[in-house]
């Protein structure tokens, strides 16, 4: 069976340490050591002091009930597991769920890591939409004509990449009822959580609405912290410990100071200051983006994005959307998303969780390297 490579990391890989501004990156500038620590000696001290071990191999205690909070009725010692990033989660569930025959029903546009690893294994992949034409919202007619008896999986993820689009109540509703109609699992990656930029309120999780569902996480986009590489899933005990397995032959476990810092990061003192750093970067970034985009004359259509620090903008010009990102990459050193990574063509995915500084260069030599071919 041939193999598809996953299009959207594999462009990462070959251009975001190379050109001088990443915009594709979707969430926002890293947090340094030093401002996560917020000069706590006490912590620090018991940094410098810890045995570099493995730490529990399905997360520390600690971090497990941390996790738990952010999901209601979640328990810390049944329902939770952490991952190596949300990435190894999504790779050890499918592993775990899915059985010859089965089919996964996908939102698109959307993150196709799903997507790949269920083609890769030979699943029949079944898209159901979020429409452009109203705003990015969900098709619920598609979603059920998608959904059958042989649908073992709804993946999705809320808010979503790319469009920063935010479910509604009956939008969520129409999700579990198509879910239990054929007894599904919901599969909701929901690692944007935390990053609104609209509304104060968090985004309503998944998790709790119906049994068979798992809520994906991670500290990669709502608090600034990619490297430390933790993501997590939130589910049922029995199955959860399934994936646990699957975990024990993939990664093993996470590192034990990527374990601590997440617990301190999520540790219900440190957690509301992470999450206002990256909403005030969401907040004071996307003016800059929609002002910048507006002044191109008619070049971008686009919906604002409710959610992340990134927008998916539909452009006007006749040229590909892989070939326009390589050509912003070689001539402008700046690199966004292609839209061919999340199946729709003429659109860019463009970040804007970045400093003031930062967005207002990126921006100009877009638009000059654009200039040449309007």
């Amino acid at each position: 069976m041939s193999f598809k490579p996953f299009d959207l990391e594999y462009t990462q890989s070959k251009w975001e340490q190379v050109v001088e501004f990443n915009l594709t990156e979707s969430g926002v500038h890293p947090v340094a050591l030093r401002d996560l620590l917020d000069g706590d000696e006490d912590k620090i001290n018991q940094l410098l002091q810890m045995e570099i071990n493995y730490p529990h191999v399905n997360g520390i205690p600690e971090l497990r009930q941390n996790i738990a909070r952010l999901y209601n009725g979640a328990d810390g010692e049944k329902n939770v597991l952490v991952t190596v990033g949300a990435a190894e989660a999504n790779h050890i569930l499918m592993e775990t769920l899915l059985e010859p025959g089965d089919e996964v029903a996908t939102l698109t546009p959307t993150y196709k890591q799903i997507w790949g690893l269920g083609e890769n294994a030979g699943y029949t992949i079944r898209p159901f939409h979020l429409r452009s034409e109203n705003g990015w919202a969900l098709d619920i007619d598609d979603l059920n004509a998608q959904v059958n008896e042989k649908t073992k999986i709804i993946a999705l993820v809320n808010p979503n990449n790319p469009t920063g689009y935010i479910m509604t109540e009956a939008e969520m509703d129409a999700i579990v009822a198509a879910a239990d109609r054929v007894g599904a699992w919901i599969l909701a990656d929901e690692v944007y959580r935390g990053a609104e930029r609209l509304q104060e309120e968090e985004t309503a999780s998944f998790y709790g609405r119906y049994s068979k569902t798992l809520a994906l996480g991670s500290m990669s986009k709502a608090y600034g912290l990619p490297g430390l590489r933790i993501g997590w899933i939130v589910g049922p005990p029995d199955i959860v410990e399934d994936i646990w397995r699957r975990h024990e032959y993939t990664t093993i476990c996470d590192t034990m100071l990527s374990n601590h810092l997440a617990n301190h990061a999520l540790s219900p003192e440190v957690r509301p200051r992470l999450i206002k750093r990256t909403r005030d970067y969401i907040r004071k970034g996307y003016p800059i983006l929609e002002a910048w985009m507006e002044e191109q004359e008619g070049l971008f259509s686009y919906t604002p994005p409710m959610a992340s620090a990134i927008t998916f903008v539909r452009y006007h010009l006749d040229v590909n959307s892989t070939e326009l990102m390589e050509i912003l990459c070689r001539e402008a050193s700046v690199f966004v998303g292609a839209g061919d990574s999340f199946g729709m063509d003429h659109h860019l995915r463009i970040a804007f969780g970045q400093d003031k500084e930062v967005l207002d260069v990126a921006f100009e030599r877009i638009r000059q390297t654009l200039q040449k071919y309007s």
